[in-house]
């Protein structure tokens, strides 16, 4: 069977379905179309099956010509039908995994999913898991679910594997088809046929022994970043009491040619890696008798860095003898990161829960995202609606705190409209020299 699978592969003669079209899961189907096969895109959103149908892109940084093209295409299906799951060679899982509010791992989407396609499955298949998680997941909950409920058996008829995403929505120099592809097969078999596949589409694929190693190394790949930017978070508190400027010290530190590398502070941590992934493995790690105290501590210095933005905020008003209570404050940027319309566990969201809280009338100004939509943690602020950028209407506030440092927003005409901005990115640096005085406030 293997074989004839690995043949398919190689003569396109094979079908790929997607199950969770966001971020991961649409440009994944995409490098999978632009090879040649079949593929069948999965999701419960009404939105982005409409998105499908009338070849609408519902993410910015993907281009529009090339969801026209997924429209236009008798290569791909999208649909919210699992049946059709029967259809699909090999049935990738691109799903949410976030907290619970207790900060445990939420799995009902995989577990869901799992539910979904298990009635579905047939010999022949490989079902691959690419959402990031703690070691086991695949061992421990996909592979048992799909078991039982098909009757086939892990390298007897069905096959899994793990492969980590490794997305940067909006990163201009690294995309699906060329970041190397972490692969562990529970098998085999299964890793020869995940490998098969992803060399047909990905750059490069790197074989780890198992999908545990495998579900690890993304696990240290955003727990080593989490506790990088937490180090620097915190040399930005202490520095900023010394009257240092820790941007200035990074920009030196990283002329050594060896043994450093650069991270940089900012308003809190957002995304739907770095804030929550870590906490995975600290779950997990607690099944062991472990604590893992590097991860739990970068989690407190990042979670807090809201609170220093709210500080840094007053004290600016302070200096203008106003008050919170009343002021009108304008963030500026609420994607989690620049120049990307995902606004997934964006800090901008604590800053202005922070904010209101002390009484102050609080707008956000983002070009990439004209409203905010649904989410899971903030669901006070659905449908409230960026400002319009106007000299009239930014020049109303008391104060701009810039969150996201977008490189669409023209930051000179916000120094000439506003006189209070508090700087969270370092995105005015180029500008301290013309700014008035006590007009930036580095936070």
């Amino acid at each position: 069977m293997k074989d004839a699978l690995l043949k398919r592969i190689e003569t396109r003669d094979y079908t790929i379905g997607i199950v969770g079209l966001g971020y991961v899961g649409l440009p994944l189907l995409a490098a999978f179309y632009k090879q040649g096969f079949r593929v069948i895109g999965f999701d419960i959103d009404e939105q982005k099956m409409e998105a499908f149908r009338t070849g609408t892109s519902y993410i910015k940084h993907f281009p529009a010509e090339e969801m026209q093209e997924l429209s236009r295409s008798e290569r791909v299906r999208a649909t919210k039908d699992f049946a059709l799951v029967r259809e699909a060679d090999a049935v990738i899982l691109c799903v949410p995994t976030p907290l619970t509010k207790h900060r445990e791992p939420d799995m009902s989407y995989i577990v869901n999913t799992s539910h979904a396609i298990a009635p579905h499955l047939r010999a022949g298949q490989i079902i691959i898991l690419e959402s990031t998680t703690y070691p086991g997941t695949t061992d421990e909950i996909i592979r048992p679910i799909c078991e039982k409920a098909s009757g086939l058996k892990s390298g007897e008829g069905l096959y899994f594997a793990f492969s980590p995403e490794r997305e940067d929505p909006g990163n201009p120099n690294y995309g699906t088809a060329t970041i190397p592809k972490v692969i562990g097969g529970d098998g085999a078999d299964a890793l020869e046929i995940a490998e098969k596949l992803y060399s047909a589409a990905i750059v490069r694929t790197v074989s780890v022994s198992n999908p545990k190693t495998a579900e690890a190394v993304k696990l240290l790949e955003n727990i080593f970043r989490s506790v990088n930017i937490a180090l620097v978070n915190e040399l930005k508190l202490v520095f900023h009491e010394m009257g240092i400027d820790i941007h200035e010290v990074i920009e030196a530190a990283k002329t050594k040619p060896f043994g450093f590398m650069p991270f940089y502070p900012g308003p809190g941590l957002g995304g739907h890696c770095i804030p929550i992934d870590p906490f995975y493995l600290t779950w997990k790690a607690r099944e062991f008798g472990l604590n893992t105290r590097f991860i739990e501590l970068a989690g407190e210095v990042n979670t807090a860095m809201p609170q220093f933005v709210l500080r840094r905020t007053i004290e600016a008003l302070n200096d203008k003898k106003k008050c919170m209570n009343g002021s009108k404050i304008l963030c500026v940027g609420l994607a989690y990161k620049p120049d990307v319309d995902d606004m997934r566990e964006s800090p901008t969201f604590a800053v202005m829960d922070l904010l209101q809280n002390e009484k102050a009338i609080v707008d956000f100004y983002d070009p990439y995202i004209p409203t905010i939509t649904p989410t899971r943690e903030h669901a006070a602020y659905t449908g409230k609606r960026s400002v319009e950028w106007r000299e009239d209407v930014i020049s109303s506030y008391d104060a701009a705190v810039i969150v996201t440092n977008h490189k669409a927003v023209n930051y000179a005409e916000l120094l000439q409209w506003c006189d209070t901005v508090i700087d969270t990115r370092n995105a005015l640096a180029a500008f301290a020299s013309s700014a008035k005085p006590a007009q930036i406030w580095k936070a």
